[in-house]
């Protein structure tokens, strides 16, 4: 038979890449998202389903609970400017996840965590750190977490929590920082920055998605959470040039845009405790990372024209 998973928020940009991956290896997928797939993100085979994981009887409606081995939770309000929205589907949408699933027999319930819920902690970061969010996305991640935590404690409810970093990588939205570079520099158009000295982690989108397959199996992760990064960050205005010298073109400004006050210059993860329980490291290089995504967005911008 199958092995059957169920993927919260699969139409965005780490779901379309973990639904196709799974695919490929012959799981039974369906998806829960808010909106229907864009063109580009849909996956053949795959059953969708529209709802509002933040409403527990409209959730119920689409939900079996007995019907997947697992469950990999991605969903979540992407606009933070909204912040009950944001609270609500992070946050609310999680105990409702929970609420379904716990007396169901699922083999893994995954939680994709932020990086943000370290907030000022000093990097690197470590999974045993306090934690100390500076947002109202972040605060619902860091309580999601607790409450998942305390499930597991409580009734063994076999959850493993990831907390990511930044992933990167073909069919990212245009909103994030390498879409907006490239797209930028493709088009040798200028563009407004900060000074770009802050160090950050980007992880190939790739990498992020062996990892959690890698996860859906490993029963001792449960009640633990973990790192996703690569534990190499790089200075952002050197990642702007690498991105300048593969496409040849684009005119950023530096020191236009000025940094929050409590913004961490250095942002990365000690990400030791994530190879040792997965047998796991990333493989792509940021240099590979980038030619690959460049390649996607080149055809994209050509198949536009």
């Amino acid at each position: 038979m199958k092995k059957s998973i169920l993927v919260i928020g699969g139409t965005g940009f780490i779901g379309f890449h973990l639904i196709k991956k799974l695919k490929k290896r012959r799981f039974k997928v369906h998806s829960i998202s808010t909106n229907r797939p864009k063109k580009y993100r849909l996956v053949k085979g795959v059953k969708y389903f529209i709802s509002d994981i933040s409403n527990l009887s409209k959730l119920k409606k689409v939900v079996n609970k007995d019907k997947y081995n697992y469950v990999v939770n991605l969903g979540g309000y992407v606009d933070h400017s909204n912040k009950k929205k944001t609270f609500n589907s992070h946050y609310i949408g999680c105990k409702n996840l929970v609420k379904i699933f716990c007396n169901s027999k699922i083999r893994k319930f995954i939680q994709m965590g932020s990086s943000g819920e370290y907030g000022s902690t000093k990097s690197p970061h470590y999974e045993n750190f306090k934690t100390k969010p500076l947002t109202v996305y972040n605060l619902s991640k860091k309580k999601a977490s607790d409450f998942l935590l305390k499930y597991y404690k409580k009734f063994n409810f076999p959850v493993t929590i990831f907390r990511l970093y930044l992933a990167y990588g073909p069919n990212q939205d245009n909103n994030r920082f390498v879409p907006i570079v490239i797209n930028n520099c493709l088009k040798d158009k200028s563009f407004e920055l900060s000074h770009c000295n802050q160090y950050r982690d980007f992880i190939f989108i790739d990498d992020v998605v062996d990892l959690l397959i890698r996860s859906l199996e490993i029963k001792k992760s449960n009640g633990e959470i973990f790192n996703i990064g690569t534990s190499k960050p790089i200075k952002l205005r050197t990642l702007i040039n690498k991105i300048r010298n593969h496409t040849k073109g684009g005119k950023p400004i530096f020191g236009i845009k000025k940094l929050r006050k409590d913004e961490n210059l250095k942002i990365f993860p000690n990400i030791n405790k994530t190879k040792r329980f997965f047998n796991w490291s990333p493989k792509i290089s940021i240099n590979d990372g980038l030619f690959k995504t460049i390649k996607f967005y080149k055809k994209s911008i050509r198949d536009i024209l």
